[in-house]
């Protein structure tokens, strides 16, 4: 086996676990075990299980950003203003294609995201901020700059109340398709649901205060 195979079969086993039962539940002797590689492996091409979790998540945020900022780029040039509905389809429709291009699940990574919150990691939001900070600084400063007069505060608690709703949607996709199936008899794909929620999302970020 080569050392690029190696290196797959335990980011392939890493990533499945985790979104599974979490960091602080899984070994690295489950993930060894699962991959079928020895814990040597692991020690000599990640270090610790934290440079490991790291580089899990770096498979799925590098091409997604790399995307981002060039869909952003893009839309730019046309000389023509985003405003917050235009910002989110393209946050989604960006997510959606670069991880299916990646060949990455993008429910099984909105799991992993959603994790990073609840299981907290401080690791891993530092070395977020430090790979990624740039193009989250940019594309939630065009969102600040298409909602003007939002107090920096009130856009900070929206902000994350968007992207809570959008992490829940996407990681709980299938249970929900599964409850839509019984109660109405319809289907959506994660495209389509993507598309309803965009005006959603959308609202949460533009309501005005009362």
């Amino acid at each position: 086996m080569s050392q690029a195979d190696t290196v797959s079969r335990i980011l392939d086993a890493a990533e499945v676990l985790f979104a599974e039962r979490g960091f602080t539940e899984t070994s690295l002797r489950t993930i060894t075990s699962t991959a079928g590689v020895n814990l040597a492996a692991v020690n000599y091409h990640f270090g610790s299980k934290k440079e490991l979790i790291q580089a899990v998540f770096e498979r799925f945020l590098t091409p997604f950003t790399c995307a981002l900022e060039a869909e952003l780029d893009r839309r730019l040039a046309l000389g023509q203003p985003l405003g917050v509905e235009e910002l989110i389809e393209c946050l989604y429709r960006v997510g959606l294609g670069s991880l299916g291009l990646e060949g990455k699940d993008p429910q099984r990574f909105m799991r992993l995201l959603g994790l990073a919150y609840t299981q907290f990691q401080g690791h891993l939001r530092r070395f977020i901020v430090s790979r990624y900070g740039d193009t989250y600084r940019r594309f939630a400063g065009l969102l600040a700059e298409a909602l003007p007069g939002l107090d920096p505060e009130t856009f900070y608690w929206r902000l994350y109340f968007m992207l809570g709703a959008t992490i829940f949607t996407l990681s709980s996709h299938d249970a929900i398709e599964a409850i839509l199936q019984e109660d109405f008899g319809a289907d959506s794909t994660l495209s389509q649901t993507l598309e309803r929620l965009v005006p959603a999302a959308s609202a949460m970020l533009k309501v005005e205060n009362h």
